[in-house]
């Protein structure tokens, strides 16, 4: 039987992006599989007292000089020519991830994931425009209008919330976030521990 990991994810992140682009390697060599568990990047924040590196360590120019020397040397070394920072960054995520909530109650929330990230981190979308959000949408194949009328109901935005507030409960400050049973991991920095848990539970 193949062991899950739980996926604490926000397209907010571009790290969750790089994560995301190279989970179906981790999944083939493991036989593990990644549950993308849907969540607030900015609420998490917010109910842990902690900010994003670009506020936190802002005045540190050091500090961010290797965050984005660290963040390129993973964009090298798997290859991921495709991504490029959102010109609009940072991007209000909380239409997108309700999309999520959408897709993953209605069994499409792998095809959705790959077409927004794709459009935020490839394409340089602005999702946080409505009309922005929608085209894209319709461009990937969705039911556009369906997708965001199910994105403002009561069920939905209590799902995203309820998800967040458990990700901070068991232990998540930031995305991504990886838990491997209950055990926590945090960062694309990480993902050889997360293998390496897999096999020790094995």
């Amino acid at each position: 039987m193949s062991q899950t990991i739980d996926f604490i994810f926000d397209f907010a992140s571009p790290n969750a992006y790089l994560v995301h682009k190279i989970i179906p390697d981790i999944e083939a060599r493991t036989s593990a599989r990644f549950e993308y568990i849907p969540c607030l990047l900015g609420g998490i924040f917010k109910a842990t007292n902690n900010q994003a590196p670009m506020i936190a360590f802002g005045a540190i120019p050091n500090k961010m000089a290797y965050e984005n020397l660290e963040m390129q040397r993973f964009i090298e070394l798997h290859k991921l020519s495709k991504f490029k920072m959102n010109p609009h960054f940072p991007v209000n995520t909380l239409m997108l991830a309700r999309g999520a909530i959408v897709a993953q109650g209605e069994g499409f929330l792998p095809a959705y994931i790959d077409a927004m990230v794709a459009a935020l981190w490839e394409q340089g979308l602005k999702l946080d425009d409505g009309e922005v959000l929608h085209k894209a949408f319709a461009d990937a194949g969705f039911d556009a209008d369906a997708l965001m009328a199910k994105m403002s109901e009561p069920d939905v935005k209590a799902q995203l919330a309820s998800n967040t507030e458990q990700a901070v409960s068991r232990g998540a400050f930031g995305i991504p976030t990886f838990f491997v049973g209950e055990e926590i991991f945090f960062g694309k920095e990480r993902l050889d521990q997360v293998e390496a848990a897999l096999g020790q539970k094995a």
